[in-house]
């Protein structure tokens, strides 16, 4: 399928998405550096298969904004959408530079049923075409799809928002980034201290956009904080929460489990779709949440990220169980990369994102090798036939991860969201 970019913002209100694939006049080299910059992972990662296809596709004609509609009309078309959606329960979380549109394509092949973009700078957005051009792109089977943005002004969200809306099927607010950045730009999980700019943001959205608003949050310290939050973003025209289940000091994922009461007690007193986020690394991971909390789906982020085969099953050596029936599944990581950089040479993204995937789906392998790790950081310019041959250097080398699927597990739990679904 075609690659879609977002092209210039033009002066009529509907949008040209135009594919920034090389067109039979251009050559590969040269569309390769459409994006040049003097840090080569800042370049497009343009391969062949990007360089025998080009497409131009204009966006459909938006009506005007949507008529102001009662609370109850709302809640019920929040789930009427998500059930047109199919419900996708599986569901991969926005990360910054990391859940561009090749791992978004990967995980999908492998299970996942919905995926975030990573998280857009609004303002950059709206004003600049190489950001755009470089950040955002999609394509037919790209979907269901949450475009993501950070915001501290409603009219620059909607602004940005109006672009991406006919490409996705809902637009995201990001309240939830704990990073310093986030607290030097006033984004992010630090608009937790100013709630009526948050209740603005949503309300400008709801209130203009033809696709459904969804927010990402994190919980307060306190209970009752986090459930008047999650309410306020309720009424303010939010049709879905993902509720991230550590507060904003909580960093580290590792050292803070995510509290699964608290996304239970938001899902129990909110009446729209709510996801959780937290504490999935394997299958059963996502049974126990969704049972306990009554999610309507999970995020998973951290974990994809070495393994994006996660929702088909497959869990890496630290997760596999004692007594797992089949043991070695016939799929490492390596293969996993060699998928990901087909799908990049189809999808071309910044060489920093190919280079962040390879170093976090081989990280067992390298630390076995960790000389070919330290030539992949040697590497000032990478191609295509360079992370081949080292994915086959590898191998070569031995020292095998193989990764883990136990059958029985994969059957309870595809019933158990078929049930869910029903």
């Amino acid at each position: 399928m075609p690659l879609r970019r977002l092209a210039p913002l033009l002066p009529h209100p509907r949008r040209l998405l135009r594919a920034l694939n090389p067109s039979p006049a251009m050559s590969p080299a040269a569309a390769a550096h459409l994006a040049t910059a003097a840090d080569p992972d800042e370049d497009l990662c343009v391969g062949t298969a990007a360089a025998d296809a080009a497409a131009e596709d204009v966006a459909p004609a938006l009506p005007l904004p949507p008529p102001p509609v009662s609370a109850e009309e709302r809640v019920e078309r929040a789930w009427a959408h998500w059930r047109r959606l199919g419900s996708p329960k599986l569901v991969v979380a926005p990360m910054v530079d990391n859940s561009e549109l090749p791992f978004r394509m990967l995980c999908r092949r492998y299970g996942a049923d919905a995926a975030y973009t990573p998280m857009l700078h609004s303002r950059i957005f709206s004003e600049t075409e190489k950001y755009r051009t470089m950040e955002f792109t999609t394509c037919k089977e790209d979907r269901p799809l949450f475009v993501q943005f950070c915001a501290n002004d409603p009219d620059i969200l909607l602004q940005a928002a109006k672009m991406v809306e006919p490409y996705c099927d809902y637009v995201d607010i990001n309240f939830g980034c704990p990073q310093r950045i986030a607290r030097r730009g006033n984004y992010g999980a630090f608009l937790m201290d100013n709630l009526p700019l948050v209740k603005s943001l949503v309300q400008n959205l709801s209130a203009n956009l033809h696709v459904p608003v969804s927010c990402k949050i994190r919980i307060f310290p306190r209970l009752e904080d986090t459930l008047a939050y999650a309410k306020m973003l309720e009424d303010a025209g939010a049709s879905l929460v993902a509720v991230h289940g550590r507060t904003r000091d909580q960093k580290d994922g590792k050292k803070f489990r995510a509290d699964w009461d608290a996304i239970k007690a938001v899902k129990d007193a909110l009446r729209v779709p709510v996801l959780a986020n937290g504490n999935i690394r394997h299958m059963e991971d996502v049974k126990d949440c969704l049972e306990h909390t009554g999610a309507d789906g999970v995020l998973s982020a951290e974990t994809l990220l070495e393994n994006p085969a996660l929702f088909a099953g497959f869990r890496t050596k630290e997760w596999k169980e004692d007594g797992d029936e089949n043991g070695d599944s016939g799929l490492d990581q390596a293969d996993l990369v060699i998928e990901y950089l087909k799908l990049c040479e189809q999808y071309p993204v910044p060489w920093r994102m190919v280079r962040s995937h390879v170093h976090k789906m081989l990280g067992d392998w390298f630390r076995v090798h960790p000389e070919v790790r330290e030539e992949l950081n040697a590497q000032n310019k990478l191609t295509f036939e360079w992370l081949h041959d080292m994915v086959m250097r590898l191998k070569e080398l031995g020292g095998r991860t193989p990764l883990y699927r136990k059958e029985s597990t994969i059957q309870s739990t595809t019933n158990g969201l078929a049930a869910g679904n029903a």
